[in-house]
Formats: structure tokens, sequence, C-alpha cells
């Protein structure tokens, strides 16, 4: 009799896992017997599994969705820029040179566009996926900073934008050098796309008791309360900033990073000036 309601209980409870009705919580512990309480546990162990195995397919279903999306603009675009220049230069002598340049100008940098899309959805599935490794080490942040303002340098002279750094020798910090320069020439980068010609960006640290803070302040547009929220989405853009180059993927690749690290970034609005303000905060 007992074995009979025994084996009955079990066929329950595998039935409801099977259906997905299955739960835990239903069974009270002190009801069953040793074999219905290693069932339960190990059904309970599954169903998280399969629960965990279907965030992740739908995961990676976005992922893939997002690539698809995100590649089919520049990728359209060298293709409509490759026709107009084969048209030109079918042409013969009268051919405009001009427009052969100007058309393969509009090609590389289409290309330089694609290639970054997918360089960085690639760092971000290795990150997402904890296959890239970030490891925290004791660095001088001011050391980090130089690095990254060097990568932007060439791109903030073309548009005459001045980066101050107000250097602080003694700051340090635990982070992974190599990643989390890339983060911050993110922050950098993103401050110099949207500044004004002629602009400055102000770059400082800030010491606390658990984290050494990077404050970025740019004189952009500035950043309204709607997108202090979005920002650090996958492929999100403002809406003022719709028109300028980008594919919305730098402030999310960079919050991935210092979350690896036990860091993170936040936005803050400026009220001394009329731009952005990003602030990246490293472990100590």
């Amino acid at each position: 009799m007992f074995e009979n309601k025994t084996i009955k209980r079990l066929e329950e409870m595998l039935d409801s896992a099977m259906n997905g009705t299955f739960v835990e919580s239903s069974y009270d512990e002190s009801q069953l017997s040793r074999l219905e309480s290693k069932w339960k546990e190990f059904l309970g162990s599954s169903v998280l599994s399969n629960s965990n195995l279907e965030a992740e397919r739908h995961r990676l279903e976005e992922f893939i969705s997002d690539i698809s999306h995100q590649t089919k603009t520049p990728m359209t675009n060298i293709r409509m820029y490759t026709e107009l220049l084969l048209e030109e230069a079918n042409l013969g002598q009268e051919a405009s040179i001009d427009k052969i340049y100007k058309y393969a100008d509009l090609i590389s940098r289409q290309n330089a566009r694609l290639q970054f899309l997918i360089d960085s959805l690639t760092k971000l599935s290795r990150l997402e996926n904890g296959t890239l490794e970030v490891v925290g080490q004791n660095n001088k942040v001011d050391k980090l900073i130089e690095a990254a303002i060097s990568s932007v340098g060439a791109k903030a002279q073309m548009k005459n934008i001045k980066i101050e750094h107000k250097e602080s020798s003694d700051a340090a910090a635990s982070f992974d050098m190599k990643w989390t320069t890339e983060a911050l020439i993110n922050v950098l980068d993103n401050a110099v796309k949207y500044s004004p010609e002629g602009g400055r960006i102000e770059v400082y640290t800030e010491s606390y008791d658990m984290y050494q803070a990077i404050h970025v302040v740019d004189e952009g547009s500035g950043i309204s309360e709607e997108d202090m929220a979005k920002i650090f989405g996958r492929f999100y853009r403002g809406s003022e900033v719709q028109q300028e180059e980008g594919v919305g993927i730098g402030l999310y690749l960079t919050r991935e990073i210092l979350a690896k690290e036990d860091g993170y970034i936040k936005v803050v609005p400026n009220n001394k000036r009329n731009g952005g303000e990003l602030i990246v905060y490293l472990k100590i």
C-alpha cells in the first residue's frame, strides 16, 4: 500500500515536470519519503536547467537577430556605392574622378563601420558567454586615462577638441588594463563624437571608500532624462543623435567590461556645463 502510494506520487511529480507545471514548493518535505525527496530535488534541478537553457536560447536568438539587423545597412550601402562606382568607371574618359573618389571613400567608410560592428559583436558575445577573461590587477588610473586619451587623440584633433586631463598620480584601482582601456576609449570616443567643433572634454578622478571614479565631461548636446535610463542598452541611440555615425554598442560593451571587474558606469546631469557627464567607477 505504501509502495503504491509512493510510486503514484513519483509518477505525478514526473508528469508535472514533463508538462511544465512542476513546482518544488508544492511538495511538503515533511510528507515525502527519502526517495520522493531525492526525486523532488532531481526534478527541481532539471526544471531549473531547462529554464536556463530556454533563456540562453532566447538570448542567442535575439543576438542573431541583432547581428542581422545591424549589418544589413552597411552591407546594403556597400553594394549600392559599389554599383555607382562601377557605373562611373564604365563611362571611360567621361568618368568623373571626383565621383570615383567619393564612392570609394563611402565604401571604405561603410566597410570600416561593418568591421567595427563585427569586432564589437564578437567581443560582446565572448563577454556574455564568459569565454573572455577580464582579470583585475592593481593599476594606476592615470596610466589608464592617458592610454585611452591617446587612442582618441587623432579624432579629437580633427574636430579641434581639447581633452583636459587633471592628473592624480596616487589614484589606483583593481582593473584589467587592456579591457578597461577599451571601455574608457568607448566613453571618450562617445564624448568626442557628440562634442561640437572646438569643444573641450574634461577628465578627472575622484576617490571614494570602495571605488575610484573617472569623470568624463563634454560640451555636447547633453542627455535627456528619458535617454539616461537607456543609453547603456545594446544598440540604443538617443533621439537627439540619430544623425551622427554610430551603432550604439560602445557604452553597452563598456558596461559589460566594467561589470566583469566589479565596476560600473553611470550618467549624471551636469549642471555646471551644457553637456553630458559619464562616470566610470573602478573597484579599489
